[in-house]
């Protein structure tokens, strides 16, 4: 057998005149990601070589692939607009799962991570950013801006706090239409170069699921919402002028079946249908043709990061298997849960932001009960006016097993804590009793994500963890490996591995496509705990 030194991508030969031929040589080869490879015969037969010079000597080439490093996979224009040295992105996780701590690992390694501000309060949220910008100092990140149509005042204070911060990528997430207030963070990063082309330095990445939003983000910002930010003094006239100039957002997300909020889409449907919707667009209005279009949801494995990259995704998006990694602000109890989960072990339920709305976010189904739960809660707002018209046996029901307390004291508590995060639900509440119970009930879905956070143990049950079948599919590519146990699972390296694995699981596709037939042993890869993140 040839004897392999290290490389920065695994165990490769080196400039050797043997040509590997057994599986362990050839799938060394094949890792050699920052060498050509060649598949040649001689009279030995068939092998792989990773020098030109074996190859002419053994005189005939089959087959010859290019060098294939992972920051060579996606768009360069991603790379370069956001400052990181690949096309991958971690995405946000709601309530601070994903937390300072994982976005600041993330920008140490050189790649983006998204904070997950969405459901925390403006001071945690301004805390945190503070955290960040402190700990890595000029490094790339971005801050999750999700949609509230029921909660309009955290929207605003999530892009004040962004603003405030220099915060110059926000990722906005669940969004059903434009508001002021993304718009408002867009506009407020326009200047106009000395060459005079328009600088957009506040980036958007929007995450959406649907044609109809996407081409929202493909467009200038609306010129009603521009209007009224100007004549509230939130932008000035020359930003407003030069609103026209730019689309919304520089990178779009085709979301699929991902956690949380989620159309459940297939990603080889909904990729190449934003990329033909940006190209028709490009063609009536030129800025659009600069939206990049990257993939996210389902993406857990190097196979799917291939796959998205085959499909024309500019750049991916992990976001449930990063909830199980060390630096995620979840609990021990609920990482042991997504570690043990497989790719069919979630379940759909009712959001708590988008409630009334009917809206649902995928979650975790095995070791909790809290999507059933909470499909119970949607369908007894559905089916009542008010929680007085509840039957008492059912309330009563409710109250044991769900809330654990009387309603009417969850009442208070929701007094309490929409007071303090946004007193004008409770003013809106004050003549609705159908409103009054949807506060109620979204008191259940909100602290049910908290608990799970926490590790409340006399909550497993009611755990709400977000979690989209990539998580299934990531514990059964790293079963057996050291990243089996959540304690090994460090974000950077798992974004490592999985764009190493995608590059390797590329050349093997590569030869797949030029009739070279490999055995799997020789094709598949897994997770080296020796092969440092370069």
């Amino acid at each position: 057998m040839t004897e392999l030194a290290r490389s920065p991508f695994g165990a490769a030969p080196e400039l050797a005149e043997a040509v590997a031929r057994d599986a362990a040589a050839v799938r060394a080869a094949l890792l050699c990601l920052d060498r050509p490879l060649f598949v040649v015969r001689d009279g030995a037969g068939i092998g792989v070589c990773t020098d030109d010079r074996a190859a002419r000597a053994a005189g005939q080439v089959l087959a010859a692939l290019a060098p294939l490093r992972p920051d060579a996979l996606g768009d360069d224009g991603f790379r370069a607009a956001h400052g990181v040295r690949e096309a991958y992105m971690t995405g946000a996780m709601a309530n601070g799962i994903a937390s300072a701590r994982l976005v600041v690992a993330l920008a140490r390694s050189g790649r983006l991570g998204s904070f997950g501000a969405a459901g925390l309060l403006p001071d945690r949220i301004d805390a945190e950013l503070a955290t960040i910008r402190r700990d890595a100092p000029g490094l790339p990140f971005a801050c999750n801006l999700i949609h509230s149509p029921s909660e309009p005042a955290l929207e605003r204070a999530t892009v004040e706090a962004c603003l405030r911060h220099e915060v110059r990528c926000v990722e906005a997430s669940a969004f059903l239409d434009l508001t002021p207030q993304v718009v408002r963070y867009r506009l407020a990063g326009l200047a106009r170069a000395g060459d005079g082309a328009v600088q957009a330095r506040n980036r958007i990445i929007a995450k959406v699921s649907r044609v109809e939003v996407a081409e929202l983000f493909l467009r200038p910002a609306p010129e009603r919402i521009v209007r009224a930010l100007l004549e509230a003094g939130a932008v000035t006239a020359e930003q407003a002028e030069l609103a026209r100039a730019v689309p919304m957002a520089d990178d779009i997300t085709a979301e699929a079946d991902s956690g949380g909020h989620t159309d459940r889409r297939s990603l080889v449907v909904l990729v190449p249908e934003l990329l033909a919707l940006r190209d028709r667009i490009g063609r009536e209005w030129m800025p659009a043709r600069r939206v990049r279009i990257g993939a996210a949801g389902g993406i857990g494995t190097p196979a799917a990061v291939a796959a998205a990259f085959a499909l024309g995704a500019a750049y991916v998006v992990t976001g449930s298997i990063n909830q199980a990694s060390v630096e995620a602000d979840q609990s021990a109890a609920t990482k042991d849960l997504l570690a043990g989960a497989g790719p069919a072990d979630v379940d759909m339920a009712p959001s708590a932001d988008m409630f009334e709305m009917g809206v649902e976010v995928q979650v975790l189904r095995r070791g909790t009960l809290f999507a059933g739960r909470a499909k119970k809660l949607y369908e007894t707002y559905r089916a009542h006016d008010g929680i007085d018209a509840i039957p008492v046996a059912e309330r009563a029901e409710l109250e044991q097993r769900v809330f654990r307390r009387p309603l009417d004291e969850v009442w208070q508590d929701c007094v309490a804590f929409f007071t303090a995060r946004d007193p004008a639900q409770i003013a809106r509440a004050q003549d609705s009793p159908k409103r009054r119970m949807a506060l109620i009930f979204r008191w259940y879905l909100g602290l049910s994500s908290g608990w799970s956070i926490a590790g409340a143990p006399d909550r497993v049950a009611d755990y709400q963890v977000w979690c989209g079948p990539a998580m299934g599919a990531f514990n059964s590519w790293v079963s057996g490996t050291h990243l089996a146990p959540p304690a090994n699972r460090c974000a950077a390296e798992l974004a490592g591995h999985l764009m190493r694995g995608a590059a390797f699981t590329a050349r093997a596709g590569q030869l797949r496509l030029a009739g070279v037939r490999l055995p799997t042993e020789c094709t598949t890869y897994l997770p080296d705990p020796y092969l440092e993140d370069s």
